[in-house]
């Protein structure tokens, strides 16, 4: 998961044996699992509060497996195993003892966190006789309990007080976290800003991976040299991509080196994961993303016949939601009209085609758009064109400053770039992405030849 909030799965995939034997996987619904391992590692007869005390463990360390993906980030088929050497007892088909069941189903959805963390404890626990540990004693729970300590004051006991219990968090089927498409140069949204977040943690402990310089899920050149460094050292086929193996490989380290899966853990504050773009762009909406999705569908639509094109004014309205079908139908997508992460990233492909089959620049009309965020530190002809664009605007509109045509995005550039978002009422960050470029060469285009074209209106050919 490694994604946010934590939820209980509706479902658990149990391997019965070390996690390397050849053993059979058990998947069955979450509530029977933790009534499975509570039956099996504690007794029926103990006090009420130890009883409570032990299935917020049980439940909370199985959470913890699920939500660091400790298994499946490694390559595994499941969720966690029924070794005590690795995990906790579970004994396929075993009775369940009706009180220890009325509880379990009662504290399920119930877990344990770090106060200012958001991931499930790692709840380790021992019987406290043949075995002890750093953690909960399972017969030190009924001597606390009948010295009448409540199941909170007993997880304090053992686990510290800066411990607080979630409860009725909410039930969802549990998917694997990686999104199913390919993260690369000109990829934006929340998925690379996870990756981001885990990249910048994990060069903490491997300093050879450089810093990216914001994470901000734009995929940007500071993220394609940290995706190789951390390929590199880690023996993956260097790519610069995030594909499923790189992602797990990411997952795993990270959980590795913040010790998510240890009762240490440095764990995962309330904002480390903050999501900033909207997962699902539909019908309705309002927001600079949903610009941004018009500008590459009215490339896409001037050049492909099928795709219908749309205005571009940050309003999600039919016409918008029919061009997304349209497209949809084009790339053999389901025709939702709803933009998903693979229907972005198929728009994303076919808008780069287009503008990498393009002159970078002419004097009939303005460039596309690059497909790759441009920002502070990025040096490429890409910049050098858009430095040209506002130079010559600062020519009419002094308030926008001029910038020699260096190619290099450095701080003089980033304020020409702010100046020109505040004079066009756009969102101030001095990056240049889809639609602060379309703003910028749309008003070159007007000022220069005295219309306002857009590399949208008029190509002059479409692609059947």
């Amino acid at each position: 998961m490694l994604t946010g909030e934590p939820f209980i799965p509706e479902q658990i995939t149990v391997h019965l044996g070390p996690p390397d034997a050849s053993a059979a996987n058990v998947t069955l619904p979450f509530p029977e699992y933790v009534k499975n391992v509570a039956s099996s590692e504690i007794y029926p007869t103990w006090p009420e509060s130890s009883l409570r005390a032990n299935i917020y463990a049980i439940t909370t360390f199985a959470l913890n497996r699920i939500y660091t993906e400790w298994y499946r980030s490694r390559g595994y088929d499941f969720d966690i195993t029924a070794s005590t050497q690795y995990d906790q007892k579970f004994i396929e088909g075993r009775e369940i003892f009706e009180n220890v069941g009325q509880i379990a189903d009662e504290l399920f959805n119930d877990f344990i966190r770090r106060r200012g963390t958001i991931e499930p404890l790692f709840a380790a626990f021992c019987n406290g006789t043949t075995v002890t540990c750093s953690g909960l004693s399972q017969w030190g729970t009924v001597d606390l309990a009948r010295q009448g300590l409540i199941p909170y004051e007993i997880l304090t006991y053992y686990y510290g007080d800066d411990i607080d219990i979630v409860r009725n968090a909410r039930v969802a089927a549990a998917e694997m976290s990686f999104p199913g498409v390919l993260l690369a140069p000109g990829s934006s949204g929340n998925d690379v800003q996870r990756i981001q977040i885990q990249l910048n943690r994990i060069s903490r402990n491997y300093p050879a991976i450089p810093k990216i310089d914001k994470a901000d899920g734009f995929y940007n050149v500071s993220t394609e040299e940290a995706v190789r460094s951390f390929q590199r050292i880690f023996n993956l086929p260097v790519t610069g991509t995030v594909g499923k193996s790189t992602w797990y490989r990411i997952a795993y380290i990270y959980t590795s080196v913040k010790r998510l899966a240890e009762l240490d853990s440095e764990g995962i504050s309330q904002g480390e994961f903050s999501l900033q773009f909207t997962d699902d762009l539909r019908l309705g909406m309002q927001s600079n993303q949903v610009r941004a999705l018009q500008y590459f569908l009215a490339v896409v639509g001037a050049y492909y016949a099928a795709v219908q094109p749309v205005e571009i004014t940050g309003y999600y309205g039919e016409m918008t939601e029919a061009s997304v079908r349209s497209f949809q139908r084009v790339y053999g997508l389901p025709q939702t009209g709803i933009v998903d992460q693979t229907t972005w990233e198929d728009l994303y492909r076919a808008y780069k085609g287009i503008e990498e089959s393009m002159p970078p620049d002419s004097d009939l009309a303005p460039a596309l758009y690059p497909g790759t965020i441009l920002r502070e530190g990025v040096t490429s002809d890409d910049v050098r064109i858009l430095q040209e664009y506002l130079t010559y605007i600062h020519e009419t509109i002094p308030e926008i400053p001029a910038v020699k045509n260096t190619g290099y995005f450095g701080p003089l550039t980033r304020a020409s770039v702010l100046a020109f978002q505040r004079y066009a009422g756009l969102p101030e960050n001095g990056v240049a992405g889809a639609v602060t470029w379309d703003a910028i060469a749309g008003l070159y285009s007007d000022l220069k030849f005295g219309y306002e074209k857009r590399p949208y209106q008029s190509p002059g050919y479409t692609i059947s």
